[in-house]
């Protein structure tokens, strides 16, 4: 018996994540980083996105992963990650709730140089409504002294921890 393609193919779990914070947290390059495949809108490929030096729309981009153990009983094969990345500047913010309503769980991407800023609270409301689960990514640790690095990092765990501590994502990783 001869295979069809549907047969062929691996079967997929697609997992959609919102990249969510303040404009110029390091989103987009974060995106850019993690992914092996990206859309015609990924990584501010618009004409007026890269003139302004912001994301204006939304951006897809994705990755492949094993699967877990405990999904394999389920025939998944592959799990597929798929990056939403979102703008962070305040006037789009119809945007971000645009692509927050596809979202599976987001990642909350922190400048670790400018700490908790107006958008990063806007986006942790707006994953509250739309997200179950939430990675937070402290970003851009490299641009921190050497030499105060550590104690930064620890100071701004802390407050990020007490700023988590009254929302569902209070457990985020």
């Amino acid at each position: 018996r001869k295979m069809g393609a549907d047969e062929r193919r691996a079967k997929v779990l697609n997992v959609n994540v919102g990249v969510l914070g303040h404009v110029d947290s390091g989103k987009t390059s974060l995106a850019r980083a993690l992914s092996t495949m990206g859309s015609t809108a990924s990584f501010d490929k618009n004409p007026q996105s890269k003139e302004r030096g912001i994301t204006l729309d939304l951006g897809f981009s994705a990755f492949m992963s094993e699967v877990p153990a405990q999904l394999r009983a389920s025939g998944y094969e592959q799990l597929q990650f798929t990056l939403v990345d979102c703008p962070g500047h305040a006037s789009l913010i119809r945007t971000v709730i645009g692509g927050a309503q596809i979202i599976d769980m987001m990642m909350l991407v922190i400048d670790l140089t400018k700490g908790i800023q107006t958008q990063t609270a806007e986006c942790l409301v707006i994953g509250e409504l739309t997200a179950d689960e939430m990675i937070v990514v402290l970003n851009k640790a490299d641009l921190l002294p050497q030499a105060t690095r550590a104690e930064k990092l620890d100071k701004m765990q802390k407050g990020i921890r007490k700023a988590l501590s009254q929302t569902k994502f209070k457990d985020a990783p």
